[in-house]
């Protein structure tokens, strides 16, 4: 997977793109398309997994089907953390 970090507009200190990059690898990960009235050129997406250090990630990204722009990315919550765990234990 090939990240573009160029410009990004919240804070890498508290989440480096390394944990960031390593949940999108993760083979449970979620990538999910969120309901929208817009168009999909400009679709995004939300992306639910966990880096190699166990660190929960949840993260809005938009992708060329090269590339991938993480617009958004923090610590998921609680729900989304149990949400995440359901979902890895249905594919188990």
């Amino acid at each position: 997977m090939d990240f573009d970090w160029l410009g990004v507009s919240f804070d890498l200190s508290k989440l480096p793109p390394k944990d960031i990059e390593e949940s999108f690898e993760d083979p449970f990960s979620l990538k999910l398309l969120p309901d929208e009235n817009g168009d999909g050129a400009s679709a995004r997406y939300f992306n639910l997994g966990k880096s190699l250090s166990g660190r929960a990630v949840f993260s809005v990204f938009w992708t060329d089907g090269k590339r991938y722009r993480v617009v958004f990315s923090r610590d998921m919550t609680t729900a989304e953390h149990d949400f995440f765990e359901r979902k890895k234990a249905e594919d188990v």
